[in-house]
């Protein structure tokens, strides 16, 4: 589990075939262990490998075609988030690192001295966002509001804009969505109520 509070920015090292090579920060070297799970860019995987100041992870097929992460290539930033631990503070909301789908920046632009994010997504999942809620885009815990069908809005401060990857996406970028795990449940005891 996490909590879609970025904890650092890696950089891709190499991508060859399934397997992902990534440069840790140096605030999550020596932090990670083989066999553990990361959030990266809000998708969970589990560490294969380390080695001196980098990581290795193997990307399924399933992964890859439900996820953002098959554009990966060498020298990309990308956002990391070890698993909350029972001695960790609970902020940003509860993230599984279990992508839902696929959308696309719409638009991305300053409002003052905070940036404005519009990402588009597909219509079938409008059920699972409410206004001023919590939503997961590329593994930031963000708060959806100005919800039309295909699209939501969220406020970004300039904290989450630099020490996030929020800062290299430009218009048309696919990012990661992970809707609330809380409005899934709901669905899920409504639907197969007896």
């Amino acid at each position: 589990m996490f909590t879609g509070i970025v904890e650092g920015l890696g950089l891709i090292r190499e991508r060859r075939g399934s397997a992902l090579t990534v440069k840790l920060p140096p605030e999550l070297r020596g932090r990670l262990t083989e066999g553990a799970s990361i959030a990266l860019n809000g998708v969970c995987l589990t560490v294969v490998a380390l080695g001196e100041g980098i990581f290795s992870a193997d990307l399924s097929v399933e992964t890859v075609s439900r996820t953002a992460l098959a554009g990966l290539r060498s020298g990309l930033r990308v956002n990391l988030e070890l698993p909350v631990t029972a001695q960790c503070a609970l902020d940003g909301h509860i993230v599984l690192g279990h992508v839902d789908t696929v959308g696309r920046v719409k638009a991305l632009h300053r409002e003052g001295e905070n940036w404005s994010l519009i990402v588009s997504y597909p219509a079938e999942f409008r059920r699972y966002l409410a206004e001023k809620g919590s939503v997961a885009v590329d593994g930031i815990s963000l708060t959806p509001y100005a919800l039309t069908g295909t699209t939501l809005r969220c406020a970004v401060i300039p904290a989450t804009f630099t020490g996030t990857t929020l800062c290299d996406r430009r218009v048309g970028d696919p990012v990661n969505i992970e809707f609330d795990i809380l409005a899934k449940y709901v669905e899920g005891m409504i639907r197969y109520a007896d």
